[in-house]
């Protein structure tokens, strides 16, 4: 039997529509970033460095500084979504804001073997770096209307996932049709066998 790798056992999702949405994802259905290879996994699978990007220097550290900026985003984007009066919304907000001035890793073009160019990075990225893309991401997507008014949190039982709904009309309903929407048809369709039986 294969043994399972970080990636099969955490089932990372990102299926949310944005960079930032993604990281929120990372505490359901329980926390996924309680290890630093985790953390890697999410980092290199998320697209914020290049395929193949050493990550071997990131340490618990990350994790503490990547949970934090989740709990912010957290706080701006269900604060966008349902207007509250949120006591902690504007420390949130200028904690992002200073996140975000960090300066994100600098890729560049490099020619493989076969003549094709892929994306590199001069260094190793650092913590900040990576946080700071993820914090410039929820920016702009809180400070854009258009896509600010796309965000939905998923109407699937017990399911806290807020993705872009960038559907036509803009009336998708769960945060994955494959998840969410599969259980709510088959508890539909299970209801109605029952009232048929009965």
């Amino acid at each position: 039997m294969a043994l399972a790798t970080a990636t099969d056992a955490y089932e990372l999702r990102f299926d949310a529509g944005r960079i930032c949405l993604d990281l929120l994802a990372t505490t359901h259905p329980e926390e996924r970033f309680d290890s630093v290879e985790v953390l890697r996994t999410w980092i290199a699978r998320s697209g914020l460095v290049p395929p193949d990007t050493p990550l071997a220097h990131a340490d618990p550290s990350w994790l503490v500084a990547f949970r934090e900026l989740r709990g912010l985003v957290g706080q701006l984007v269900r604060g966008s979504i349902n207007p509250a009066p949120w006591p902690s919304y504007d420390i949130a907000l200028a904690r992002v804001n200073d996140i975000a001035r960090a300066a994100p890793p600098a890729p560049r073009a490099v020619r493989r073997e076969d003549g094709t160019l892929v994306r590199e990075l001069d260094h190793p990225p650092e913590c900040a770096a990576l946080l700071g893309a993820v914090a410039r991401d929820a920016l702009e997507l809180l400070t854009d209307p258009v896509a600010r008014a796309g965000l939905r949190e998923c109407e699937g039982d017990n399911c806290p996932i807020v993705y872009l709904d960038t559907s036509r009309g803009r009336r998708r309903r769960w945060c994955s049709s494959e998840v969410c929407g599969n259980r709510e048809r088959v508890a539909r369709h299970r209801r109605r066998a029952a009232l048929a039986r009965a």
